[in-house]
């Protein structure tokens, strides 16, 4: 009798895997998860082609976000340089982005925007540069994209200055995902490639984490 029970047990175990088998077959939710760090805020910038972007154009897109400036002599030369590698990487996706947010609004304006961005050969439905005002940028790189220069101590906004060579990664859903990723180092871009494709490979949802029907820009 017991030895009877013992079969029936197995036969419930056996179908009750394979029941969740065919139940999540075919979707993400059985894979291991890169660890969701924060989302993507609401926000409203303008890209190098004069028009507005906004978090709502992040969604269904992979994005790698950084943060540099168009006169910059030191870091930024090589985050871009490592930048256009990613870009020439995964250009073909069409799930795929880069934003490129300016931390020095004051000096890059849209036309020095688009003149960089050309310098790049960066196609604008592809890689995007972006500016707009200070404290939304500086928000959003804080509060959204977890990126800021530990050297930030000032209080007035106008005497802030981010300069910084992380980039984040960006989900489908706007949730930043992964770590964050040093742009100078070659292991650390190994891996933000490797978790681009997992990203990539992962569904859309419907529900989006970043409250995608808000009107309410930073």
């Amino acid at each position: 009798m017991k030895r009877k029970w013992l079969v029936y047990l197995l036969f419930f175990v056996v179908l009750l895997a394979g029941f969740y088998f065919f139940l999540f077959r075919g979707t993400d939710l059985w894979k291991p998860k890169l660890p969701v760090l924060s989302y993507v805020k609401p926000y409203r910038l303008t890209a190098q082609d004069g028009r507005p972007y906004t978090d709502q154009d992040m969604l269904g897109k992979v994005s790698v976000v950084e943060y540099f400036f168009t006169s910059c002599k030191g870091i930024c030369p090589k985050m871009n340089t490592n930048m256009k590698a990613i870009y020439e990487t995964f250009k073909q996706e069409p799930d795929f982005m880069i934003v490129s947010n300016t931390c020095d609004p004051g000096t890059d304006s849209v036309p020095r925007l688009k003149a960089y961005a050309d310098s790049m050969k960066a196609d604008p439905a592809k890689w995007v540069f972006l500016t707009g005002r200070k404290d939304s940028l500086y928000q959003l790189a804080r509060n959204s994209y977890l990126l800021d220069d530990p050297k930030n101590s000032f209080q007035k906004i106008e005497d802030q200055f981010i300069h910084t060579q992380f980039f984040a990664l960006v989900d489908k859903n706007g949730k930043v995902r992964g770590q964050i990723y040093d742009g100078l180092k070659a292991d650390e871009l190994d891996k933000m490639k490797k978790d681009i494709r997992t990203l990539l490979a992962e569904k859309g949802s419907a529900h989006f984490a970043n409250n995608i029907f808000s009107n309410n820009p930073q």
